[in-house]
């Protein structure tokens, strides 16, 4: 038999020590990856010791190993006596030994069961809601703040940002030791990009709540908008939106959610990082056929490179938790439509619209301004309102103060229309990325733009 002469080495505490944390560690990991695997939990936190703790116990008992071969190798060539790693011997019949003993093992395991606690709560504390959104807070202000208000507010931020699961939990955390140390740094963007790089595929995490073929049929929306006019003239219009969708009620697959009906596979390339330049996209059906549409003047070539994306929910409801509106005057279009603006204030639209669109260099001095020119033009124009409306007047200008505070944040250089919303096409491209008779196949085949597709006028 052949001999390795390094291996006299190894019998040394150290590394005699560091052989039985690896072994232990992989043995662990390999029984509650299985478990993981076969899917017998879905509990993030097990994550945590799945693939950070005990990987990091392997990882540190066979670095343990060779520093102890090395160390043993130098005792030895210095003339000292091998070492002889020799168990504790105990001796239980002994009454003071078995005291020791027993209660090293009792606290051992209090120890342990207090460590497990805080480490759980500490990692269910970083998941909550508070502390994604308020511990950074010039950070993540914006965000937080349309959570907030927006129809997701009663969902944690862990349930569409990381999903159940181990592997995407660990991914969020590591990606999120990046963010402390740009907060540290005070590098981090101003805004925050979007689309977020690397989301949770929405099949994971939005259809766990809503999926396409039970959303279906058509929906009847209401549109009210107000003119700059002194009578703040209101214009309604009335869309009847072809939600469609898939499944057994509508197995074809029409109206807007065909583009996510499981029957179809859409998949395009954005060439800049807000998706908003589409010039390539290919559909594929049940059957496998497929056709590829391109831009005018787009090559293969072009497209080298690039990320070519699955279509999924996101890539039109790309604000769902997070809204911002579109512009001020879309802003208080929603106010006046809502009751918090009053339309009988002459002008209303017009001067809280120019409130709103001001810049000033800090939150607290904008809402200041607002109340300011707001009260000032009434005074000067319309004394009479200060006695008959006088409360009308107050909560317009409250609901005025309050829309710039919801949408508008210069720390983080958020203003009106600085997050694109690709529902619709009224504010931005929207459906019209792909929808503008501009992508053909080599055939001559166009994506169409005809609006009956989608909607009817009523």
């Amino acid at each position: 038999m052949v001999q390795i002469p390094q291996l006299r080495y190894a019998r040394n505490p150290i590394s005699i020590g560091g052989a039985v944390v690896t072994t232990v560690s992989a043995a662990l990991f390999l029984v509650v990856f299985l478990l993981e695997l076969f899917g017998f939990h879905t509990n993030p936190y097990i994550g945590i010791v799945v693939f950070l703790i005990l990987p990091g116990g392997f990882l540190g008992g066979l670095a343990v190993m060779p520093i102890g071969v090395w160390y043993e190798r130098r005792r030895q060539i210095s003339g000292r006596a091998p070492s002889k790693p020799k168990w504790p011997s105990l001796d239980l019949n002994d009454p003071r030994v078995r005291r020791v003993t027993l209660f090293l093992a009792v606290m051992s395991f209090i120890n342990v069961v207090i460590v497990s606690l805080a480490a759980y709560r500490g990692i269910e504390y970083m998941d909550s809601v508070p502390f994604c959104g308020q511990v950074c807070h010039e950070v993540m202000q914006p965000e937080f703040t349309a959570y907030q208000d927006g129809p997701h507010s009663r969902v944690t931020c862990v349930q569409c940002h990381i999903g159940p699961g181990a592997p995407w939990f660990v991914r969020s955390k590591l990606s999120g030791v990046r963010q402390v140390f740009a907060v540290m740094a005070n590098s981090f963007s101003r805004p925050i990009p979007s689309p977020v790089e690397n989301l949770r595929p929405a099949r994971d995490t939005c259809e766990q709540c809503h999926w396409p073929e039970k959303f279906h049929g058509d929906l009847v929306r209401v549109v009210r908008e107000f003119t700059e006019d002194e009578a703040n003239t209101e214009s309604t219009t009335a869309l009847q939106l072809h939600v469609g969708g898939g499944g057994e009620i509508e197995p074809s697959g029409v109206g807007i959610h065909w583009h996510v009906n499981p029957d179809n596979r859409v998949e395009y390339v954005a060439t800049d990082d807000k998706r908003q330049e589409i010039p390539w996209v290919r559909f594929t059906d049940a059957q496998g056929n497929v056709r590829d549409y391109f831009a005018d003047g787009v090559t293969e070539a072009d497209l080298a490179g690039r990320e070519r994306r699955v279509m999924d929910c996101v890539d039109c409801h790309n604000r769902p938790t997070h809204p911002f509106a579109a512009s001020a005057a879309r802003a208080v279009d929603e106010a006046i439509a809502s009751g918090l603006v009053t339309a009988t204030l002459p002008y209303i639209k017009r001067e809280a619209v120019a409130a709103l669109t001001e810049s000033h260099e800090s939150r607290e001095a904008a809402v200041d301004a607002i109340a300011a020119r707001l009260q000032s033009f009434y005074e000067r124009e319309y004394p009479q309102l200060l006695t008959g409306q006088r409360a009308a007047l107050d909560r317009a200008i409250r609901a005025t103060q309050n829309l710039y505070r919801r949408n508008v944040f210069p720390s983080m250089n958020i203003g009106w229309g600085t997050y694109v919303n690709n529902i619709g096409h009224m504010d931005f491209p929207g459906c019209f990325r792909c929808h503008n008779d501009e992508h053909k196949t080599r055939d001559g085949v166009i994506i169409g733009q005809d609006c009956s597709t989608c909607h009817t006028f009523q």
